[in-house]
This record gives C-alpha cells, sequence and structure tokens, in this order.
C-alpha cells in the first residue's frame, strides 16, 4: 500500500493514518529515499521534525514478524526517550496481525528476571539505553544482538556525550554487519572520530530548514528588575498551552518552581537528579495536562518529548549555544507555531550577536504596564557593544563564578562587575589624561 509516494505494509498505512499525518516530513523523505542504497545514513534535523518515524517506518517494513530474534537495535541516551521510542513503536505494532515482540531496556529494571526471558526468548525489536545494553549484550551475552539488520543510534551526539565511549564502542563492534542510521539534531565535531570509524560508507542528510517560519524568538532584557519578577510579569500575561521554563541549574530549577508554587501558578519541575519513578509520575501528570508550567534542565531538552509545548522561556540563557536550538526545539514541533522567550542583560551581547551569526532572528521585546511591548531595536547596543565589552570582560576576570548560588547571587555579581568596568573606563581616563597633559 501506497502512502505519499512510498510503498509500505498495509497495517502500517493504518498506523500512519491513525496518527492523522497528511504527508511525510522533510527528515522521513530523505530517509526513505536514501533506503534502496546500501550506505549507512548520518542523519541531522531539528528537533520535532519526525526523526523517530523516519526510523521505526524502515525497520517495521524490513521485519520479518514470523522471525523471533533481534532484528533492530535502537539506542537512545535516556530512559525517558528509550520509553517515548518504545511508546511509538508499540503504536505502530499493535496494527499488525502478527504480534510483534518489542523490549525496552533501561536502568533500574529487573536483571535477574530480564535475563531469565532472554534465554527462552529474544526480541524482535530491542530499545536501551547504552549502560543496560553493555550488560545484557555484553557482560552476560543474554542478548544476542548479531542477527540485527538495523543499528539506529537515536540523539548521537548525547548518547556519545554520556560517558559510555568504551560500552558504544563495543557494542558497534557487534553491529558492523548491520545497516547504521544515526540520527540528531546536531552532529558536533567530538562524534566525527566514532563516525568516521564505524560508517566508512556513508550518506549525510543535513536538513537545514528555517526554525523562523515556526518558532519567533523574543527577548526580553531583565534591567533593573530580578529574574524571578520577570517571569511573574511574564507569565502574568501569557496564556499557554503548555510551557517549559529552563534554568541551567538544578538549584535553579528547584528556586523558580518553588517560588511559582508560592505564586499559586501550577508547575512541577523536571531534573537529572530525579529518581526513575518520580520522573515517570511527573511525565504522567504532564500528559494529563495537570501543569501549565515546567521548570526543567536541560535534561527535559533531549531526552523527554513532551507534546503540546506551545512556549519556551528562557530564565537563564544556556552557556552552550547548540543548547539554545535543542531547548527552542521543545515548541514549533511538526508544522505547529511557537513562542521562545529569553531574558537578558547587558552581558549577553557576544551571545546575541552569536544567534544571528546562526541565523536565529531575535525580536527584541519589554514589559510594560503589564503588556508585551516592541523594543528599540539592537542598533544602539550593537553600536557601543565593542568598547563596553573589551572593559566588561576585563571586570569579569575579577568576580568569578561561585558554585554556591545563593539568593541574588547574580544581581551582585553583576552589579560588582559594573563597579569594577566603572573604575577601569575612569582608571582609563586617567591614563589618557596623564598622557596628554605630559606630551
Amino acid at each position: 500500500m501506497r502512502f505519499d509516494g512510498y510503498d509500505f505494509k498495509d497495517y502500517l498505512v493504518k498506523a500512519i493514518m491513525d496518527l492523522h499525518f497528511k504527508n511525510f516530513s522533510t527528515i522521513q523523505k530523505e530517509v526513505f529515499n536514501n533506503l534502496s542504497s546500501s550506505r549507512n545514513i548520518i542523519a541531522k534535523s531539528k528537533t520535532g521534525s519526525g526523526k523517530t518515524h523516519a526510523f521505526l517506518l524502515p525497520i517495521f517494513n524490513s521485519l520479518d514478524e514470523k522471525r523471533n530474534e533481534v532484528q533492530a537495535l535502537i539506542v537512545s541516551p535516556t530512559t525517558e526517550l528509550a520509553i517515548q521510542t518504545y511508546k511509538v513503536a508499540s503504536h505502530l505494532a499493535s496494527f499488525s496481525s502478527y504480534e510483534i515482540n518489542i523490549k525496552v531496556y533501561t536502568g533500574g529494571t529487573d536483571r535477574e528476571k530480564e535475563i531469565q526471558y532472554l534465554e527462552n526468548r529474544q526480541p524482535q525489536i530491542v530499545i536501551a539505553t547504552p549502560g543496560k545494553l553493555k550488560d545484557l549484550a555484553i557482560d552476560t551475552n543474554a542478548l544476542k544482538l548479531y542477527t540485527a539488520s538495523y543499528y539506529i543510534i537515536d540523539e548521537v551526539d548525547m548518547t556519545l556525550a554520556s560517558g559510555f565511549d568504551e560500552e558504544m564502542d563495543q557494542i558497534t563492534e557487534i553491529m558492523k554487519s548491520a545497516r547504521m542510521m544515526f540520527f540528531s539534531a546536531t552532529i558536533n565535531e567530538s562524534i566525527m572520530p566514532f563516525i568516521k570509524k564505524y560508517m566508512t560508507n556513508n550518506k549525510v542528510i543535513d536538513i537545514k530548514e528555517d526554525n523562523d517560519l515556526q518558532i519567533e524568538h523574543f527577548w526580553i532584557p531583565i534591567k533593573h528588575k530580578t529574574r524571578d519578577e520577570r517571569l511573574l510579569e511574564l507569565i502574568n500575561i501569557i496564556n499557554p498551552y503548555l510551557c517549559i521554563i529552563f534554568c541551567n541549574k538544578k538549584e535553579t530549577v528547584l528556586q523558580v518552581s518553588q517560588m511559582l508554587q508560592q505564586n499559586k501558578i501550577p508547575c512541577t519541575a523536571i531534573h537529572g537528579n530525579l529518581e526513575k519513578r518520580a520522573r515517570v509520575r511527573v511525565l504522567k501528570e504532564i500528559e494529563s495536562l495537570k501543569y501549565q508550567y515546567i521548570v526543567a534542565s536541560d535534561l527535559a531538552s533531549r531526552g523527554i518529548d513532551i507534546d503540546g509545548v506551545s512556549h519556551i522561556i528562557n530564565y537563564d540563557i544556556p552557556r552552550d549555544f547548540e543548547f539554545y536550538l535543542h531547548r527552542s526545539g521543545r515548541t514549533g514541533r511538526m508544522n505547529y507555531s511557537g513562542i521562545v522567550y529569553s531574558f537578558y542583560d547587558e552581558l549577553d551581547n557576544a551571545y546575541l550577536n552569536n544567534l544571528a551569526a546562526k541565523g536565529i532572528k531575535p525580536i527584541y521585546k519589554d514589559i510594560k504596564n503589564g503588556e508585551i511591548v516592541d523594543a528599540k531595536e539592537r542598533e544602539s547596543r550593537k553600536n557601543r557593544e565593542r568598547p563596553i565589552n573589551d572593559k566588561i570582560r576585563q571586570a569579569i576576570k575579577y568576580v568569578p563564578k561561585s558554585d554556591k548560588v545563593k539568593p541574588g547571587y547574580k544581581k551582585k555579581r553583576q552589579e560588582k562587575i559594573k563597579k569594577i568596568t566603572k573604575k577601569i573606563y575612569q582608571e582609563e581616563a586617567r591614563k589618557k589624561y596623564y598622557n596628554r597633559k605630559n606630551g
């Protein structure tokens, strides 16, 4: 049966129709177009562009439902992403008249029970995190991967950066004869040695879509207010379907979520130190729309797929520009529009320049009298940026960041930087005066 010009098994087309797909996304079409080739695939496309179905549909289309052995391995960097991939795969399988055995293996599960099961039966599709995969496939040899014809690494840069380099080497060595497909929103230089080692015959698919067609980037100055004050002002204006508020540190996530709860704003917190049981509970509550706001660390920007996010708020600007893209990618997914609000101060000029260089076009806004209003264009800041930045850069060296962040820490640090910057200007002025005076 055909859908959007491609041939798939009848039950897969029924599953696709049930998802209300009108047509395939760009990344999906590019992957399908390259399946006839024997080359491995490295696919780069923004978050929310449909990468999961881009690799699951080919796996199911080539699956021998009667053969009870591992036919595809999908590696996920986090438990949350593995579970979400499992849900998507289970939906496709539910339309098949044959039982399709899909297993998800992550940390914190009953290891002995899993090994006992594998001694009697092998799953057809395996979705797993690297550490668990090494335990079952390498250490105990209970999971037989060598029969697989598809090897997928989802969010490959995050997977390889998670500290499982040795494990991924051992797993990939087993999977060398399988069709490899590595997917990510970004392909960093740090992962190229791994790709060159195992994917000598590859096809790179790089989907460069214009984020600004779907996502608007609004930047709001902190000015003389605290970030908490700005956040409350913004929340009192917008009415999102679902909003993620991103913070750079777990401590900030906890502080912001507590502040919002004290102001009777329904929210929950997601960060890297949440126990597995708590994460599962929170995600179920989010799916049931119990909360309108989620305060999160960058774990949620990569490892968790949350549907219906209409707004993103960057309480803190992420230090790594790539994380800005990942955060933004949680909204504006699959042809829906989204809005990203970011708070900034005078120290962020270089960061804003980098955004412009990367093709992101921020719109400058301000909050006045309970309304979001247009701010002055950044041209005036741009003109004075270089001399200010030079002095600020010198001043920052004298005010190092502290690991222990107390309330009001950022504001106090910025005030110190301003004072030192002022002294640097004064000292420079004195030197110029002295030089003129002494010829």
